[in-house]
C-alpha cells in the first residue's frame, strides 16, 4: 500500500510528464481505493480543445468508467493542485472521501493559473457576476421537474 506522499509523487509526476508531451498545462490526479489507483487524469484543455479536461475532472470521468458508477464514495483524490472551482464541484459531486493537493491555488496564480476571480464571482449574487445571467421562466421547464420528481424508477444522485 502506497503512502500519501508516495500518491502526490504519482499525481505530480504525471503532470510532468503530459505537460512535456503536451497535453496541456502542468496538472495531474489520481483517484485511489483501499490504497490502490484506479485512475489517472490529466490536463488536457489546449489538446482536446475542451475547457473543462482538467485533471481532476479527467480522472474522476475514469474513475467512474473503470467502476461503473457515479459515485466515487470510499475514494480518495490526490492532485497535483489545489483544485479550481469547478474540479472542486465535480469533487462534491462525485462524492469522493478526502482531497489531496500538492501547490496551492497561490502557486498556481504565479505561473498564471489564478482562479481567484472564479472563487469570487461564484460567491456573488446571481445579479452582481460579471457574465449576464438571465431567467426565462417557461412553465414547460417546471412541467419537467415535475414529471421528474413523480418518476418512481429514478436512480437519485
Amino acid at each position: 500500500m502506497c503512502d500519501a506522499k508516495g500518491h502526490m509523487r504519482h499525481a505530480v509526476n504525471l503532470s510532468r510528464k503530459k505537460m512535456e508531451e503536451g497535453c496541456g498545462g502542468p496538472f495531474g490526479a489520481i483517484i485511489v481505493r483501499n490504497g490502490e489507483v484506479i485512475a489517472e487524469g490529466w490536463n488536457n484543455v489546449t489538446s482536446n480543445n475542451d475547457p473543462t479536461a482538467h485533471a481532476e475532472v479527467s480522472a474522476i470521468r475514469a474513475a467512474c468508467t473503470s467502476l461503473g458508477t457515479f459515485n466515487l464514495s470510499g475514494c480518495e483524490i490526490y492532485t497535483s493542485c489545489e483544485p479550481c472551482p469547478m474540479c472542486l464541484s465535480a469533487i462534491y459531486w462525485a462524492r469522493l472521501d478526502k482531497i489531496y493537493y500538492a501547490n496551492g491555488r497561490e502557486d498556481a496564480a504565479a505561473i498564471g493559473f489564478d482562479d481567484q476571480f472564479l472563487y469570487d464571482e461564484v460567491a456573488k449574487p446571481i445579479h452582481d457576476r460579471s457574465l449576464p445571467i438571465v431567467h426565462v421562466d417557461l412553465p414547460e421547464a417546471r412541467e419537467v421537474f415535475a414529471a421528474w420528481d413523480a418518476k418512481t424508477d429514478k436512480i437519485a444522485y
